[in-house]
């Protein structure tokens, strides 16, 4: 399978007078329709990573390349439409938007990609809500759901735009381990179904354990890199 995420040689140093580094010298490719964990001590420098990965933040020094295209010399504006298109994000904490519905939260990313939300941008919204199985609480506003429920139209607003990449910094977080549970099941076969390739970041080595591949950083270093 060929790479569709490619990060070389990146450095990432915060601060002008008393600089501090977290990421140093990072190598690392991700193959498309891959499952892969990211694991690491608070302060280890994976976020750092999933945020650079995400091109939210840009490194010192190095290049990002997604699908054989370099993100370095990308505007705001180019990062923020390759985001829309190409990157689906699942937080802990989800952000809907709690005025909004169901339905209306799922729509939101393809409202901002075409100015407006067409017939088959609705039924995909439909079927992504089946498919996490919220089908029967479509219409209910993001403040009458459980967590659970939060998380799983957090994962259907990930995929409206039919993203290559899903980066999850942490989506089961706030969660009991039996919703976690089912939250990893779906996120499996959406991976299998969907073919979209899964960057997660997890302190849960349970969790990690069911990824394709997991990586740990550590002191801002790759130091565990292993494949099943």
């Amino acid at each position: 399978m060929a790479d569709l995420l490619k990060l070389n040689k990146i450095n990432k140093i915060y601060g002008e007078k008393i600089k501090t580094q977290v990421l140093f010298d990072i190598d690392l490719s991700f193959e498309a329709q891959s499952f892969n964990a990211i694991i690491g001590e608070s302060g280890s420098g994976k976020s750092t990573l999933m945020n650079i990965i995400g091109t939210l933040d840009k490194p010192t020094s190095g290049e990002v390349l997604i699908d054989g295209i370099s993100t370095s010399s990308m505007k705001k504006e180019q990062l923020a439409e390759l985001r829309n298109q190409t990157i689906g994000f699942i937080f802990q904490f989800h952000y809907l938007l709690p005025e909004f519905t169901v339905l209306e939260n799922v729509l939101m990313p393809a409202l901002i990609k075409n100015g407006r939300v067409g017939e088959a941008e609705r039924k995909r919204a439909l079927e992504l809500i089946d498919l996490v199985g919220l089908t029967r609480v479509k219409n209910n506003l993001a403040t009458d759901l459980s967590g659970g429920q939060q998380q799983r139209t957090a994962i259907a607003r990930s995929l409206i735009n039919e993203p290559k990449i899903i980066l999850g910094d942490e989506p089961t977080g706030n969660l009991d381990s039996q919703t976690t549970e089912s939250i990893y099941a779906l996120l499996r076969e959406i991976n299998h179904d969907i073919k979209s390739t899964f960057i997660i970041i997890t302190h849960d080595q349970r969790i990690a354990e069911k990824a394709d591949r997991i990586l740990e950083i550590k002191d801002g270093r790759i130091n565990m890199d292993v494949t099943k």
